[in-house]
């Protein structure tokens, strides 16, 4: 039994009865047609089910059809839509208006059949191609992304083996590092420097900001004690190790957005607002944005895991503590997002805690 070929779907407009009888005569059988015959009712079709093709009259009482135009391109539902203007208006200023406002293609009255059912089949056509196109580059772009998430979440993971002792450390703080971006991209609103895809982005970098650990020898990062002043300089140098080993991942694939969030976590997360950090001992904002964040995840993270070394902080001992670097270790303005947004914090503290995962894996 052979498959049902579903007809593309078009739109016809015009306030005249005869032009929409003239034009259905010459497209029914090929096409499944709506008609409209104003503005209004035109853009109720539309509501109730998106045609693939919109024929529409441009002189019409009411709403005319470049204020119907001018509201579906407006609307991201149904920007995509092709348009074709159809009007017995042939000036070159009235084609440009329409083509301006984003229809695709101006056909004068009186009508030939031949040339409108052309029409129509070549814009279907580019639409049909343009929407596969975007098809396979969002199925690319998905790929691409889904690599990256994985592969550089395994490279944070190996850092992390080097260093069991930090359990989920690396999954907790790309969770924190979310919240607090979020929380700064809703700040900022649509205008702000920060949207949704930068917030991906830092979220993701952040399983790396540690990944120098691997230069580090086992018996310094291992070390159940506190280190010594020569021990705590070659600790130190992590942050640089795994800036260096991304930037030579740059110099191989290129530099893209990820690479770069991920070098400025990696190298300076652990740079002090007031200029005290290291490696570099940068000051205020010329912390890169990605650094800031991540100075706050972790410590906050830090501060309530346990180590050979200390017992956890509770939750309200952690604020205390960041608040006391407010200005010192921290970028105010992104410490009072972090403690705006606390209780995502100890909810991702609690269902991400290290002893959750013992009892997961027991």
């Amino acid at each position: 039994m052979s498959e049902k070929v579903e007809r593309p779907r078009l739109l016809l407009v015009d306030d005249q009865a005869l032009n929409l009888r003239i034009l259905v005569e010459f497209l029914k059988g090929r096409f499944d047609l709506v008609v409209a015959t104003s503005g209004e009712q035109a853009l109720l079709r539309v509501s109730e089910s998106l045609p693939d093709l919109i024929l529409l009259d441009i002189m019409m009482p009411g709403m005319d059809g470049y204020e119907v135009c001018g509201r579906l391109k407006a609307d991201p539902r149904t920007e995509a839509i092709p348009i074709i203007f159809i009007s017995a208006l042939d000036a070159a200023s009235d084609e440009s208006k329409g083509l301006g406002l984003g229809a695709v293609d101006y056909i004068s009255k009186p009508f030939n059949p031949a040339i409108v059912v052309a029409r129509v089949l070549n814009h279907l056509e580019l639409k049909r191609h343009r929407d596969d196109l975007e098809r396979l580059i969002a199925d690319r772009t998905r790929e691409v992304e889904l690599t990256q998430a994985v592969t550089f979440l395994g490279m944070g993971t190996l850092a992390e083996f080097r260093d069991p002792e930090t359990g989920n450390h690396i999954q907790r703080t790309s969770h924190y590092v979310r919240i607090i971006a979020e929380r700064l991209a809703a700040k900022a609103g649509p205008s702000g420097a920060i949207g949704p895809r930068h917030v991906d982005l830092l979220a993701r970098s952040a399983p790396l900001h540690d990944i120098g650990k691997v230069g580090i020898p086992d018996s310094i990062l291992l070390k159940p004690a506190t280190l010594t002043p020569e021990e705590t300089r070659i600790m130190r140098r992590h942050a640089w190790l795994g800036f260096q080993a991304l930037r030579k991942s740059v110099a191989i694939l290129g530099a893209t957005s990820f690479l770069d969030v991920a070098m400025d976590v990696t190298y300076t997360h652990h740079e002090h607002w007031d200029g005290s950090g290291y490696p570099r001992g940068l000051r205020g904002e010329e912390i890169p944005l990605a650094g800031r964040i991540m100075a706050i995840a972790d410590v906050y993270d830090a501060l309530r895991s346990r180590r050979p070394y200390k017992e956890p902080f509770n939750h309200e001992a952690t604020l205390g503590f960041l608040r006391e670097g407010s200005g010192t270790a921290f970028d105010p303005g992104l410490l009072d997002l972090a403690l705006d947004a606390e209780a995502e914090l100890a909810e991702i503290a609690e269902r991400f805690s290290d002893e959750a995962r013992e009892e997961r894996s027991a």
